[in-house]
C-alpha cells in the first residue's frame, strides 16, 4: 500500500510537466530544518543526492519504496530527473513502480527523457517504462497546433500496413486514413524524431492534387502519428508488378501527374527535394491520377545535410550518381529518378532488373543507363530523348519539372493525334 505526506518535495529538478517552479527549485529550508521531515520525504532526498547506503537504510527500516508527496511524487521520479542511474537501478530492484505519474500525469521514464538521461532511459525501458510525453509536447493547451488530433479518433480495428510497412491503415471520423507513426522505443532516438518534425513541417507546406493529402498529426502523445488521406488503389510499383508494360499514352498521363506533383515541391519556396521518388512512393486515387507520397527522407533545399543519405535497397536503383558518390546535388537529382520511372513503365520493368540492387547506383555512377527494349515507336516523337536528357550525367543539364511538363504534353498530344489519324483513316 503506498503512503502519502502532505508535504512537497521541491528540491533538484522538478517535474518535467510542471516546470513552472524551475528546473532546480528549492524548498528554500537549510539542512538542519530537513532533519525533521518525514522519513518518506527523506527517501526523496536521498535519492536527489545518489546517496546508495542512505537509501537501503531507509528501506530496511520499512519506509515505502513507493511513498508519494503531496504532487504524488516518487523517489523514482527524483532519482529519474536527476540522472542518478545507481539510485534508479536499486529502487526498481527494491519493487518501485515504473510507470507511477505524479499529479501533472509526468512518469519517471518521462522525466528521463526531457533532461536527457539517456542512461536512466534505457535502465527504466528495459523495465517495462513506456513513453507517455511526446518530444513535441508542449507546456500549455493554447500551443497544442490546430493539426492536433485526438488519436482516441484513430480506430486502428482490423488495421493493415501499407506502402513499404512505413503507413497503416485506419479509420478517423468515418473516413480511412493511412498512419504513419513513430514507435514508442524511437522517441527518445533524436535522429528518428528530428525526421518526423521535419517529415510533419514538410506536409504542412504542401497543398496540391498530385501530392498526397495531410490531414493531421499526433504530436501530444506517444505514439507520435502523421495523419494522411488512404488511396486504396496501392501504389505505382504493384500496378506495374500487375500490369508490366504500359501503353505509351498510359505512361504519359501518369508522368505528367508525377511531373505536376514534383514541380509543386520543386517551386516550394525553398524548393522541396523528394530524395525518395521511385513507384512505391507514388500512389493511385479513386480516378486513377498518381499522386507522390513519402517524405520521410525529404529536405528543404537550404538545409545541409550533415549525414550521407541512407535509402532502402529498391529506392537505390532510383537514386541519382551524385546522390550516391555524396556529392552536393539538389532538385535534379529528383530527376533523374523520374527519368528512370517514366522508362520503367514503357519498359515494363525496373531499371537495370538483371543486377542485384546494390549494383544499380554503381552503375549509375560509371555513366551506365538502362537500355531501351521496347520498340521505338513507343518511344516516338521526342520521348527517348526527353528521359535521355532527364538523367544526364550533368545535374545542370537536367531540364527542370515545368520544362518536362512541356515536353510531356507536346508528346502526349503528338500520340494523341497520331491515335486519332488511325481511328479517322479507318472509318474510310
Amino acid at each position: 500500500m503506498e503512503n502519502k505526506a502532505a508535504v512537497r518535495f521541491m528540491l533538484g529538478k522538478q517535474s518535467s510537466m510542471a516546470l513552472e517552479r524551475g528546473k532546480d527549485g528549492s524548498d528554500g529550508k537549510d539542512k538542519e530544518q530537513r532533519e525533521d521531515i518525514d522519513d518518506g520525504v527523506r527517501l526523496m532526498y536521498l535519492a536527489n543526492e545518489g546517496d546508495l547506503d542512505g537509501i537501503r537504510e531507509l528501506l530496511d527500516s520499512g519506509i515505502n519504496v513507493n511513498f508519494r508527496d503531496i504532487d504524488d511524487r516518487t523517489a523514482l521520479h527524483v532519482a529519474s530527473c536527476q540522472g542518478q542511474n545507481d539510485v534508479v537501478s536499486l529502487l526498481l530492484q527494491r519493487g518501485a513502480t515504473v510507470d507511477s505519474k505524479d499529479r501533472w500525469g509526468s512518469t519517471p521514464l518521462s522525466d528521463a527523457i526531457y533532461y536527457k538521461n539517456h542512461d536512466v532511459i534505457k535502465l527504466l525501458e528495459k523495465h517495462g517504462a513506456k513513453p507517455l510525453m511526446a518530444p513535441m509536447h508542449v507546456n500549455h493547451a493554447r500551443e497544442v497546433p490546430e493539426y492536433e488530433i485526438d488519436p482516441k479518433e484513430l480506430d486502428f480495428t482490423n488495421s493493415v500496413y501499407i506502402t513499404k510497412g512505413t503507413f497503416c491503415r485506419a479509420s478517423w471520423r468515418g473516413i480511412e486514413v493511412a498512419v504513419k507513426k513513430l514507435e514508442d522505443e524511437l522517441i527518445t532516438d533524436s535522429d528518428k524524431v528530428s525526421a518526423f518534425r521535419d517529415e510533419l513541417a514538410l506536409f504542412q507546406k504542401i497543398r496540391h492534387p498530385n501530392v498526397v493529402q495531410f490531414l493531421g498529426a499526433v504530436t501530444q502523445s506517444s505514439p507520435m502519428m502523421i495523419v494522411t488521406e488512404y488511396l486504396p488503389k496501392g501504389d505505382l510499383r504493384a500496378f506495374l508488378k500487375g500490369k508490366g508494360a504500359l501503353k505509351p499514352m498510359t505512361a504519359l498521363r501518369f508522368a505528367l501527374d508525377i511531373a505536376r506533383g514534383m514541380n509543386y515541391l520543386h517551386e516550394n519556396r525553398p524548393p522541396i527535394i523528394h530524395r525518395d521518388l521511385e513507384p512505391s512512393n507514388i500512389l493511385r486515387d479513386d480516378s486513377g491520377h498518381l499522386k507522390v507520397a513519402d517524405f520521410g527522407v525529404s529536405k528543404l533545399l537550404t538545409v545541409k545535410e550533415v549525414k550521407p543519405l541512407t535509402c532502402p535497397v529498391t529506392s537505390c536503383r532510383y537514386v541519382a550518381p551524385e546522390v550516391f558518390k555524396n556529392y552536393d546535388y539538389d532538385t535534379k537529382a529528383d530527376v533523374f529518378s523520374f527519368a528512370l520511372i517514366l522508362q520503367e513503365m514503357i519498359e515494363g520493368c525496373p531499371p537495370f532488373f538483371t543486377k542485384q540492387d546494390n549494383d544499380v547506383p554503381k552503375a549509375y555512377a560509371s555513366k551506365e543507363r538502362p537500355p531501351f527494349r521496347a520498340p521505338s515507336k513507343y518511344y516516338a516523337h521526342g520521348l527517348k530523348e526527353l528521359i535521355e536528357d532527364c538523367w544526364n550525367e550533368k545535374p545542370a543539364k537536367r531540364p527542370t519539372f515545368r520544362q518536362i511538363i512541356k515536353r510531356l504534353e507536346s508528346i502526349h498530344d503528338s500520340f494523341s493525334h497520331k491515335k486519332h489519324w488511325k481511328v479517322w483513316c479507318n472509318l474510310f
